[in-house]
């Protein structure tokens, strides 16, 4: 985020609705008091967020109203900052040691900064992902994510891979767009004999290969930076984009949303160059695009038949997790609605 334009000193005496005007009307406050209270102040000022009423609205107008909503939440608690020392400790009262976290998503600081609360307890729970990990059965063991690679909470996408029939052949699979390595590792232990797993972000390249270690597959998959393919033919090259086609608002989005589909429409045209014979693209997609009118099942349909492919067969699975069934989310009809889907693909016979 941008540095505010103004910055007040506060701390333990001040009131939560003076805190939340201060904020909305673009003035941060440089917190001096003790660690605890900040929280519970941010806190109280997310629940006078809370209180303003939601307008109803249903698909392309429901998404714009809610990124607006997010984009505003995140204006008002980001203006909540905190001091850092230059080892990325806090010195305050009753503050917990950060330095493992904001080291891990910050690299070495050389000196002294400030940071918003909200963003570093996002890094303390980016850390604790990567410190515990997720268990994720059909790579036979957890997958560990870094801060700043998507991590595989949703099981349909890997689901489908662990389930969806393999090609004859099986001696090479690439894996475009690995983040935290969870596809090529179910390919691996599905009897792929050799994975290619390709990133542009270097964080990811780290996390993947981090996470091949860990599950003893490094000798399986090779992870190489590269934007989309690698070079040669597979019998099988799987992608799952990011699934929403809109301008993501921090680095952090970029694993969830895909500015104009670029790589969803890189991945389609360049996907029958890089088949062998014989080999099939799975494409790992999501409709909850389709339901919010950011994207239309016959537009997807067409960037297939562009690259020259045909559709073998597409199988579905409904998400399972809670926000499809929560009634209160602003997108709770695109949500109930969404299908993902493994699309089998395979070049057009010439």
């Amino acid at each position: 985020m941008a540095p505010p334009k103004r910055v007040v000193v506060a701390d333990d005496t001040i009131k939560a609705d003076d805190a939340y005007r201060l904020a909305c009307e673009g003035t941060a406050l440089l917190w001096r008091g003790d660690f605890q209270n900040a929280r519970q102040l941010l806190q109280a000022m997310a629940r006078r967020i809370e209180r303003k009423p939601r307008r109803s609205a249903a698909g392309t107008e429901a998404w714009n109203l809610h990124r607006l909503a997010q984009s505003q939440r995140a204006r008002i608690l980001g203006m909540l900052l905190l001091p850092f020392d230059a080892d990325h400790g806090v010195p305050l009262r009753r503050a917990p040691d950060v330095r493992q976290a904001c080291l891990e998503a910050y690299g070495a600081a050389d000196a002294p900064y400030v940071a918003s609360l909200r963003e570093l307890l996002g890094l303390i729970g980016a850390h604790e992902w990567r410190k515990k990990g997720i268990a994720i059965a059909a790579a036979g063991g957890s997958i560990h994510p870094h801060y700043g690679v998507f991590a595989p909470v949703r099981s349909e996408y890997v689901d489908l891979v662990a389930t969806a029939p393999l090609p004859a052949a099986r001696e090479l699979a690439f894996d475009i767009g690995t983040g935290t390595g969870v596809l090529a590792a179910v390919l691996a232990r599905r009897g792929i004999a050799r994975i290619v797993a390709t990133d542009l972000d270097p964080r990811a390249l780290d996390c993947a290969r981090e996470n091949m270690a860990r599950l003893g597959l490094s000798a399986q998959v090779e992870v190489v930076a590269a934007d989309l393919f690698p070079a040669g033919r597979a019998s099988l090259v799987v992608c799952n984009p990011p699934w929403v086609p809109a301008r993501p608002s921090s680095q952090l989005e970029h694993a969830v949303f895909d500015p104009d589909s670029r790589m969803l429409r890189g991945f389609l045209a360049g996907l029958a160059a890089h088949l062998a014979p014989d080999g099939e693209g799975w494409l790992l997609l999501s409709d909850f695009a389709e339901h919010l009118g950011l994207r239309t099942r016959a537009e997807l349909l067409a960037l297939i038949a562009a690259g020259g492919l045909r559709v073998v067969d597409c199988i579905d699975l409904r998400p399972r997790h809670p926000r499809a069934d929560d009634a209160d989310d602003p997108l709770h009809a695109a949500r109930a609605a969404e299908v993902t889907s493994l699309w089998r693909l395979a070049p057009l016979p010439r």
